[in-house]
């Protein structure tokens, strides 16, 4: 005999073992489908105009937190090395009291790169945001990306799904950081993994800001 309640009972059940799968399943469909774009040393990095440097937090004082600073130095080895020739740093700049591009600027400039061959965006709220604004505000049709290796995966993914040959170069992450900050990170991750497949399939919503074209000489 059929019996409405049984049957909302398996639907239930379905809606949480899908809530239960999704979260852990989707980082590692984006971390597969990325794979072969993902590099861990500067010197295997192809060479290409422009290393896209994502920001994170900076100190009180205005100088890059330890993340941002390994970031910076990453993309300042790439620059080194010959493997890009300008770099575009994007961050958040929401506030006057808060400037995560003009410090990784200074860092950068303090460490020989020159001024001229630095770009900055000050609206990269987000990685897709800085993703999106790459391509449409700075002409960025290739690019290596710089941040670090839990954040390597939906960075060139998300690039990639808007427009812009990415390659990345991942930064060391587990190991370095204390394991409950890098443990945060990743469960963060994860949550920001699944907004951004929402995002790029589903919604693709403009950025905070766009803007003119500038480019990148």
């Amino acid at each position: 005999m059929y019996c409405p309640r049984r049957r909302w009972r398996r639907l239930l059940l379905i809606v949480i073992v899908v809530a239960i799968l999704i979260p852990p399943v989707m980082p590692s469909y984006v971390a597969l489908a990325t794979r072969a774009y993902r590099y861990h040393h500067p010197n295997d990095v192809p060479e290409t105009w422009v290393a896209l440097v994502f920001g994170a937090g900076v100190r009180q004082d205005g100088s890059p937190s330890a993340m941002l600073a390994d970031r910076v130095q990453a993309a300042i080895a790439l620059y080194e090395a010959g493997r890009v020739r300008k770099l575009l740093m994007t961050g958040d700049n929401s506030s006057v009291y808060y400037n995560e591009v003009v410090a990784m600027q200074r860092y950068a400039v303090a460490r020989g790169v020159p001024v001229e061959d630095i770009t900055l965006d000050y609206a990269g709220f987000s990685t897709y945001e800085s993703c999106y604004r790459a391509r449409a505000i700075f002409g960025v049709e290739r690019a290596i990306l710089v941040t670090q290796n839990y954040h390597l995966s939906r960075a060139v993914y998300t690039c990639r799904q808007l427009g812009v040959e990415a390659i990345g170069l991942g930064t060391p992450d587990w190991g370095v950081y204390p394991p409950r900050v890098m443990s945060f990170y990743t469960l963060r991750e994860a949550l920001a993994t699944l907004k951004a497949l929402w995002q790029l399939h589903i919604t693709r919503p403009p950025p905070t800001f766009l803007g003119p074209y500038e480019g990148i000489a």
